[in-house]
């Protein structure tokens, strides 16, 4: 077995992609500060000190018909949570224009369901096409859009509109997704990824950690993003909320949540590791910790359907952290 440093210079100066016998052996036997150093050091060579930012909006919430454990959205839980159809093309240029005065980098309308149909994709093209117009800087593949499993079609549509990236987690390592969520699979998660690829998108894919699965198969999901090609890899801290069926899962320790960031990053060497909804359950030691440790991306502001964060916060914490806005 390589020493850690050993696999630093391999992955720094060889461009060396570790292997699952290798991230395991680090899971298993290195410490915590050891992990974040070397993710550090990795992120800064192949990401630098920018952080990548950005915003979400809730373009249509509830009613869902997939029963994905932890969603609030889905229409078989008991969860609260506000339901309202798709957003018109005002309600969209006011959260657009607000973040992007804030100095948001980008931005994504976000949709509940199992996909979009051909007439709600064409009238999300013409708010992004609206959006592209008055936020200068979200032109040249700055939005983002996250509306279920789109075909390749209408994910060809949005990129005529301006969209530049596609979200589709997978959320969980393949060999547990199926205890969470019985309507639809990871590998049709997979084939709307491939075909956002195939159409010029770039993509955006991961996942929740603390919803019952090991240590090991959180490494399993780093890998099963890296085979995919992802480039941003959102790492979501379970909120249990109530009505869901994890509703009573117990949180993480801060020391599985800082050795999963540095491990995704040594895994993923050039992607954005990006922190997502559950960080503000975190105190700010362990943010910051996360931010020195792997992760150079975030999404600001609120999320969803859990409170999220105030971007003028944010802004100072990445500061302090060593990084430019």
């Amino acid at each position: 077995m390589r020493s850690l440093d050993e696999l630093q210079r391999a992955i720094l100066l060889d461009n060396y992609r570790i292997e699952s016998s290798e991230a395991l052996d680090l899971l298993h036997e290195a410490q915590t500060d050891e992990l974040a150093r070397v993710a550090d050091a990795i992120r800064l060579h192949f990401c630098g000190t920018r952080i990548d930012t950005c915003s979400i909006m809730n373009a249509r919430c509830g009613r869902c018909s997939e029963d994905c454990k932890w969603c609030a959205q889905s229409a078989w839980h008991a969860a609260q949570v506000d339901t309202y159809p798709l957003t018109s093309v005002d309600e969209a240029l006011r959260h657009a224009r607000d973040n992007h005065d804030k100095g948001v980098g980008r931005f994504s309308l976000v949709t509940s369901g199992r996909r979009l149909t051909d007439e709600e994709v064409d009238r999300c093209a013409e708010i992004y096409r609206a959006i592209g117009e008055a936020c200068p800087g979200f032109r040249e593949g700055r939005l983002c859009a996250s509306m279920g499993l789109l075909d390749r079609e209408q994910l060809h549509r949005l990129k005529e509109a301006g969209v530049g990236t596609y979200h589709c987690n997978i959320e969980s390592a393949p060999s547990y997704f199926p205890s969470l969520c019985t309507t639809h699979t990871v590998d049709q998660k997979r084939q709307t990824l491939r075909w956002a690829s195939e159409v010029g998108l770039r993509l955006c894919s991961g996942g929740i950690i603390g919803m019952g699965e090991s240590a090991e198969q959180r490494v399993e999901m780093a890998f099963a993003l890296r085979e995919l090609g992802v480039g941003s890899i959102p790492i979501n801290v379970l909120n249990p909320i109530p009505g869901t069926p994890l509703e009573h899962m117990p949180p993480l320790e801060a020391d599985d949540i800082l050795r999963t960031f540095a491990l995704f990053r040594i895994i993923n060497p050039q992607a954005h590791i990006r922190f997502a909804g559950g960080r503000t359950l975190l105190d700010r030691d362990t943010q910051q910790r996360a931010l020195r440790g792997g992760a150079n991306a975030a999404i600001v502001g609120d999320l969803l359907t859990t409170i999220g964060s105030r971007i003028a916060d944010d802004r100072e914490m990445f500061a302090h952290c060593g990084f430019l806005w």
